[in-house]
């Protein structure tokens, strides 16, 4: 009996072994034809110029054209419903907010961040700054946070309601216990606009979007969102820990790319090795960090965490901006 139990038990083991093996061998010969990235911003913005620095060296490690589809809209979500409409072959190259705070803020969203979307790999991540004016009153954080003493004595700018700039605003401003006067506009170039016209104080923004106007000397950045120092602007202190404001704190921007749930592990597997290698081409890394982003080479378990993280720290703060109105 025992020795039986013990042969069904290899021959169980066998046939997974080989299936394991065959997924394998199946991945190397994938694909077979194009593959088509879905990409939720149009030609030119971040995200697509992002998916394109990926896409020319990713159809060559796979023998295959890598098409980038954009399909702007809803703040990305129409690329991810677009790559789970079509299928086969189809992935996505996407900001956060589809993935993290979307079932959130729209209604109706037709798919479930975790259910239905295999993370594949980080690409790339960047804080904000909080830039003001040149003629600000404060240098720093600790100024910026006396101004703020009382409430909605500072107003900042964000790229719209429910937007990163929006929600990182609102969290720095929960921790550092003040009051912010939130004004939505269209872009940051119109935040930016806005605060050289001393129209608003402030605002949260890419490096990228305020280095021109601090090179000119007409902004200052008081602090950067990141854990650690960003390469792009090493000399802004990262807000964490400074001027009584938590350690932990930290907002990104990211870039990453998806598959639809039930891609063939084998696949993503393959996928973030080759996306990996990307990743770590000098060339590359520094073509990211010219945009304001740095790349973060990692695993699909690495995004499914920080998927996870980001879900419940915006959860909580679109928590507190609901119950404040």
């Amino acid at each position: 009996m025992i020795c039986c139990q013990t042969r069904r038990g290899a021959a169980v083991a066998a046939f997974l072994t080989g299936c394991a093996l065959s997924s394998a061998a199946m991945a190397q010969d994938w694909p077979a034809g194009p593959v088509h990235v879905f990409v939720g911003f149009p030609a030119g913005s971040s995200p697509d110029t992002i998916a394109r620095i990926v896409a020319e060296p990713l159809a060559e490690a796979l023998g295959q054209p890598v098409v980038v589809e954009n399909r702007p809209g809803a703040g990305g979500v129409i690329a991810v419903q677009q790559m789970l409409a079509r299928g086969d072959d189809s992935f996505g190259i996407n900001i956060n907010g589809p993935l993290t705070t979307a079932q959130r803020l729209i209604p109706d969203l037709g798919y479930d961040p975790v259910a239905d979307i295999a993370p594949v790999g980080l690409i790339a991540t960047s804080p904000l700054v909080l830039a003001v004016g040149a003629d600000f009153p404060a240098d720093d954080l600790a100024g910026f946070i006396e101004a703020a003493a009382e409430p909605e004595a500072i107003s900042y700018g964000s790229v719209g309601e429910g937007s990163g700039a929006h929600l990182t605003a609102e969290l720095f401003a929960n921790a550092a216990g003040v009051q912010l006067f939130h004004i939505p506009f269209q872009s940051y170039a119109e935040v930016t606009t806005s605060i050289l016209g001393g129209e608003i104080d402030s605002g949260f923004m890419a490096p990228s979007a305020a280095l021109p106007q601090v090179e000119a000397g007409t902004m200052k950045m008081l602090g950067v969102t990141s854990a650690e120092p960003f390469a792009q602007v090493p000399d802004v202190p990262v807000i964490a820990g400074t001027a009584g404001l938590p350690e932990n704190f930290r907002a990104e921007l990211w870039n990453a790319f998806i598959a639809p749930a039930g891609t063939d592990p084998a696949v993503i597997e393959r996928l973030n090795a080759e996306l990996n290698t990307i990743l770590a081409d000098e060339e590359v890394r520094e073509r990211l960090l010219a945009m304001g982003w740095q790349a973060q080479p990692g695993t699909p378990d690495d995004l499914a965490q920080r998927i996870r993280d980001d879900t419940a720290l915006w959860g909580g703060v679109i928590d507190t901006v609901q119950a404040a109105e």
